[in-house]
């Protein structure tokens, strides 16, 4: 089929782009930057803004299904950064859809969209949205996230039927990953780590060649005119919740790092969190990440894991690669200087 992946340079959508090349898909990538290397691999890059709907609709021109992974990322920042990236890209996306004919949409949500601050343990797609946000993030691809599964089932140009699913991939990590691992590992070199809470809360994670998977997997189930996947969400993980400081710790050591020593109570980090949100807000400090926020204090501190059981119904997902054949990978990719090389 031919397919078009938004934010196709990212590190998951790298990933989604190589795996549906070996398994002879077309292509294309939309992305506001010129990646050259993608290029030569043989996507057909569309250079161009998801904000900006008539590049939207000639990215989309002529394409079989959409797999939209573009967005902001993060947990500090501009609303009206999270809502152009977040909210009007999949607006124009969804547009696209309907005026091209085009029926099927994989979208890449996250789970932190039910996040409300407490534990989540074993939940499932059930789970509601909650009711007051900590981030501009979470909040803008829940409403996404609605916005794509209310869509699934509408009419679009020819007479067929538009089929949506929302994937909730948690923590993707592994080999390019220049966000969370580098992140930490950055921060452990530096002695900025401080372990938040007891350090004994257990969290799902998902090696990023699996939350690859899921996404052909999805676009493959929304194939069917009735396929069970239209219109429903899916958390992803790799089915086996780990101790979130130990598997911290089992990163740092990929890198030679001792393990974190320094910890916070989840009281204390998240009014250091407040303070520095409140101060980067006052000085206006939009392009520069405070070092904790509640969010992240929460998120560190509490149990989040998830029943990936739709998943293996709807979509046929299992975790093919395992948590330690993924921590070999990427101990390797460390050590062959890919934080450096990118």
């Amino acid at each position: 089929m031919q397919v078009l992946v938004t934010g196709p340079a990212g590190f998951l959508g790298r990933y989604i782009v190589e795996q549906l090349l070996a398994r002879g898909d077309s292509v294309r990538g939309l992305a506001r930057g010129d990646y050259p290397e993608l290029s030569a691999i043989g996507v057909e890059m569309v250079q161009g803004d998801l904000a900006n709907l008539p590049d939207v609709l000639r990215a989309c021109e002529g394409v079989d299904c959409v797999m939209h992974v573009a967005g902001k990322v993060g947990v500090w920042g501009k609303w009206i950064d999270y809502f152009r990236a977040n909210i009007q890209g999949t607006m124009n996306i969804l547009a696209a859809c309907k005026q091209l004919g085009i029926e099927r949409l994989v979208f890449t949500s996250s789970p932190s969209v039910t996040f409300a601050g407490t534990d989540q343990r074993g939940i499932d797609e059930g789970a509601p949205y909650p009711a007051r946000w900590l981030s501009h993030y979470p909040h803008s691809k829940a409403i996404a996230e609605q916005m794509v599964l209310a869509s699934s089932g509408e009419t679009v140009e020819g007479g067929g039927t538009l089929r949506t699913c929302s994937l909730r991939p948690h923590l993707v990590w592994g080999p390019r990953d220049h966000h969370l691992v580098a992140r930490l590992i950055e921060r452990g070199r530096t002695g900025q780590l401080r372990r938040v809470g007891g350090g004994a809360n257990l969290v799902d994670n998902i090696y990023v060649e699996n939350a690859a998977e899921a996404h052909l997997l999805a676009a493959d189930a929304l194939a069917s005119a009735d396929s069970p996947a239209a219109g429903k969400a899916y958390f992803l993980s790799q089915g086996d919740p780990v101790e979130c400081w130990q598997w911290i710790d089992d990163i740092l050591a990929l890198a030679d790092l001792p393990p974190v020593q320094k910890s916070i109570s989840k009281r204390a980090a998240y009014s250091v969190g407040a303070v520095l949100e409140f101060a980067y807000w006052a000085s206006r400090k939009w392009d520069d990440e405070p070092r904790m926020t509640r969010f992240v204090a929460l998120q560190l501190a509490t149990d989040h894991w998830f029943d990936i059981g739709a998943a293996r119904r709807d979509l046929g997902y299992s975790p093919r690669i395992s948590t330690e054949a993924g921590m070999q990978r990427l101990g390797q990719w460390i050590a062959e200087g890919g934080l450096k090389t990118g």
